[in-house]
């Protein structure tokens, strides 16, 4: 006997129900892409200019530690903070082996860059520039400060970041991270270029107990891989 109609949308109903169940199930193994499940991937982090400063005088430090050198007479000028996050592809999952690097500038707003013009002072105990390898968790960590805003020509102030540049195997990611409350993020031509400025802006967070000089900003990356 066929079933009524009633009855027909009820075992669909729990059929769907149970499909969803077994593939969230699957998802959280690792067994399903995220997009598998929900139907929708993730928006890849939005592209920045690499800027003029890339550092061409020194290789990256991998102590994953900015604030001081080897050698330096103590810790770098600034607010100390830490930057954390996952690197995941569209799909959501974590992207191990992904080459990280940052650079920025001091909390004067210079960066240790021969062309950089500006006449605030370095800072020799501060590693502008660092590079962290994605465990099989996706995650990257730095230790460093929070850059000051610096003036740039006729381009006038730029707001407060921090560049990157995200390597895959297939894939290359080039962006900046700001900072809330920043008074010159509205007026950054760079910034605003993008359909979502809001999503390269960090709130800093308070520090953890293990770390109570440092405060943090969580900046999860997306991108192919």
């Amino acid at each position: 006997m066929r079933a009524s109609k009633g009855k027909q949308e009820e075992y669909r109903t729990i059929s769907r129900r149970t499909i969803l169940k077994a593939s969230a199930a699957m998802f959280a193994a690792g067994m399903l892409p995220a997009s598998a499940v929900f139907g929708k991937v993730l928006d890849r982090t939005q592209d920045q200019i690499l800027g003029p400063f890339y550092p061409i005088m020194s290789e990256p430090d991998r102590s994953g530690d900015l604030t001081r050198v080897p050698g330096g007479s103590g810790r770098a000028k600034g607010q100390p903070i830490i930057i954390r996050g996952t690197v995941r592809n569209p799909d959501g999952k974590p992207v191990s082996g992904a080459e990280v690097e940052i650079w920025q500038a001091n909390a004067a707003g210079r960066y240790a860059h021969p062309d950089d013009t500006n006449p605030a002072p370095l800072d020799p105990n501060f590693q502008g520039f660092g590079a962290a390898t994605t465990g099989p968790d996706g995650f990257y960590q730095f230790k460093t400060i929070k850059p000051l805003h610096y003036p740039a020509g006729s381009i006038g102030i730029r707001p407060a970041h921090i560049h990157f540049d995200v390597r895959g195997r297939r894939d290359e990611l080039v962006t900046q991270m700001y900072f809330e409350g920043d008074p010159y993020n509205e007026k950054d031509s760079f910034l605003q270029s993008v359909l979502n400025p809001d999503a390269l802006i960090v709130k800093l967070l308070s520090p953890t107990a293990e770390e109570p000089e440092f405060m943090v900003a969580v900046f999860d990356i997306v991108f192919r891989g």
